[in-house]
C-alpha cells in the first residue's frame, strides 16, 4: 500500500501495537495459543511495514511479497491445529501478497497508484473487502455485552469478567490476557486490512 502519511502513520502505529501485544501473548497459554499469537504478531508487524509512507518504507515490495507468501505457507501448514484461526491468517497474508504484487510490478515512483478499485485486481479486491468486512462485523459483535457464551461477552467460561476470577481490579498483566483484548486486536487488524484494501 505505502499510502499517504495521514493514513499510513496511524495505521502503522496501530498494527505495530497489535503486533507487540501478540508478542506478549506468546508468553502465556499452550502451544496452540502461542502459535496463534505468533501468526498475529507476524501479520501485525508486516502490516505496519506495509503501510509506512513511501519515503520511509524500509523494505521493497518484492521482499514484502516473499515475506507474506511465507507467512501464508506457515499458516496453511498449521491449519490442522486451529482451522478457523490459521485459515483467517492465511487469507490475510495472501491478501497482503495480492496488494503488494502490483507495487512490485509498478515502475519506480508509481507505488500506491492502484486506481479507483480496491488494491490489486478488481474482483479479488472486492471479494477480500467483503471477507474482512464480514470478519470485523462478526468478531466485533462478540465483544458486545450479552453476545458471547453464557450471555456475558466473548469470554464465556474463561475466568474473567464473566466468571469473576479476574475483575476490573485485576492486575494489568491479567487484563491483557483477557479474551476480549485479543478479540479487540483482531477487530483492529481486520479494520486495518479493510482500509489497506480500500486505499487507492
Amino acid at each position: 500500500m505505502h499510502g499517504p502519511e495521514t493514513v499510513g502513520w496511524p495505521l502503522a502505529a496501530l498494527c505495530a501495537a497489535v503486533g507487540a501485544y501478540c508478542l506478549l501473548r506468546m508468553r502465556d497459554g499452550g502451544p496452540g495459543q502461542r502459535r496463534t499469537a505468533a501468526g498475529e504478531a507476524l501479520m501485525g508487524f508486516g502490516m505496519a511495514v506495509m503501510v509506512l509512507p513511501v519515503p520511509v518504507a524500509p523494505l521493497p515490495p518484492v521482499v514484502l511479497a516473499v515475506f507474506f507468501g511465507a507467512v501464508a505457507g506457515r499458516e496453511l501448514l498449521l491449519v490442522r491445529h486451529a482451522p478457523a484461526h490459521h485459515l483467517h491468517h492465511a487469507v490475510g497474508a495472501l491478501a497482503m501478497v495480492h496488494m503488494v504484487l502490483p507495487l512490485a510490478a509498478a515502475p519506480a515512483g508509481q507505488h500506491g497508484e492502484h486506481g479507483s478499485h480496491p488494491a490489486g485486481t478488481p474482483v479479488a479486491g472486492w471479494v477480500l473487502l467483503a471477507y474482512f468486512a464480514g470478519y470485523v462485523l462478526r468478531t466485533g459483535a462478540r465483544l458486545l455485552p450479552g453476545h458471547g457464551p453464557d450471555g456475558c461477552g466473548p469470554c464465556g467460561g474463561v475466568p474473567g469478567p464473566c466468571g469473576g476470577a479476574v475483575g476490573i481490579r485485576g492486575t494489568g498483566a491479567a487484563l491483557l490476557r483477557l479474551p476480549e483484548v485479543a478479540a479487540a486486536c483482531r477487530v483492529a487488524m481486520g479494520i486495518g486490512m479493510f482500509t489497506m484494501l480500500l486505499a487507492p
